[in-house]
């Protein structure tokens, strides 16, 4: 019976009752996209770096673990005393270099031999390693969502490269050029922004990073396992995100709270003498407030799955339109949504819900 009420409240008033629907589902595509993007950015970030292979990465000292930040102050001959060290198999340095041109991006300066000894090496999907200083690696991602192909020219740095090959994704970045290119480019001769480590055996990792941590005019470098390194990239280390994700929950909680307060305490009002008939029929209050917070749940519970179903279709939409953009809609974030719009929700329609509870039958059934 109270469940035939609620619907029937819901559908006599169709419009409005969609309005609190998309708001709900809104508030819930907010957050798992705004999220998603979040979490993407850092799962992309953790994948690529991982699939270079090293064990240990050197970084100079005071720098910062966001790729890019740090520019290129370690000389090129520390590479030369990491070598030395037991249990190095081999040295790879890399300069990674923000660039603005059209997107922010970073490219990556490597040393090809020393790179590729970091793991099975480059897997190319068309052409080949560098032929000339202007030559550049592009990853199949990239060259995916510009249509780019082995023969292309593009503008890095404010110079024209020649696309030689285009390789699987998930090698640490999207464009690389030659070491010395990219250091003659931005005035860093002989000079790094990283070092890769790559060990006869992972388990010598602690051991390693102790060992260079002792080489005298080291002890300030920043020395990590690759696995320490990934577990620092998170939105509680990226400056200022946690607050941007924070904010958004924030104004997701604020737009369903609103929406469904307006939405119910219309609905009250409306049904003023409804509600007056149902208590000299002896509803009692807790009867009352329990038929208000129902229908809300109803339309949060809507609102919920049509927010789900968006962020879902804008997720591979995204994906088919922008390949460089990763959006990630887990499961914990979605249980996250789902908490928030539900809470928003109630909160929006206790007041209403109480207001109607308190309602006098008489003043009710005499309403007009």
């Amino acid at each position: 019976m109270m469940n035939r009420m609620i619907v029937g409240n819901l559908v006599h008033r169709p419009m409005r009752s969609l309005i609190s629907i998309v708001a709900v589902a809104l508030e819930v595509t907010l957050i798992l996209l705004i999220v998603g993007l979040c979490l993407g950015m850092l799962q992309d970030n953790r994948t690529r770096t991982a699939g270079i292979g090293a064990d240990v990465l050197v970084r100079p000292p005071g720098s910062s673990f966001i790729a890019g930040l740090s520019g290129a102050p370690m000389p090129i001959k520390v590479g030369g005393v990491l070598a030395k060290l037991p249990h190095v198999k081999s040295v790879a340095p890399a300069i990674q270099q923000p660039s603005s041109t059209g997107t922010l991006e970073l490219i990556t300066g490597i040393d090809l031999p020393s790179y590729e000894s970091m793991s099975a090496g480059f897997r190319y999907l068309a052409g080949g390693p560098f032929q000339g200083p202007y030559d550049v690696l592009v990853d199949d991602l990239f060259a995916q969502s510009k249509n780019a192909k082995v023969g292309d020219t593009i503008e890095i740095l404010n110079n024209k490269f020649r696309i030689c090959g285009i390789v699987e994704r998930g090698k640490g970045g999207r464009k690389f050029v030659p070491l010395d290119t990219l250091q003659d480019l931005i005035g860093a001769k002989d000079k790094a922004t990283v070092f890769y480590l790559k060990l006869d055996d992972p388990a010598n990792v602690d051991a390693v990073v102790d060992e260079i941590k002792n080489v005298p005019g080291m002890e300030h470098y920043l020395a990590n396992s690759m696995a320490s390194y990934l577990a620092m990239v998170t939105t509680s280390n990226y400056p200022g995100l946690s607050t941007f994700i924070h904010v958004v929950v924030g104004i997701s909680v604020v737009i369903g709270f609103i929406v469904i307060f307006q939405a119910m305490y219309t609905a009250v009002m409306e049904r003023t003498r409804e509600i007056g008939i149902l208590k000299s029929m002896g509803a009692s209050k807790l009867y009352i407030v329990n038929v208000v917070l129902r229908e809300t749940m109803l339309l949060a519970l809507s609102g919920i799955v049509l927010g789900i179903v968006v962020s879902m279709a804008a997720r591979a939409g995204l994906a088919h339109k922008y390949p460089l953009l990763q959006v990630v809609v887990d499961s914990g974030w979605i249980v996250r949504a789902t908490l928030i719009a539900i809470a928003g929700a109630i909160a929006g329609a206790l007041y209403p819900a109480f207001k109607a509870a308190q309602k006098d039958p008489i003043d009710a059934l005499a309403y007009e």
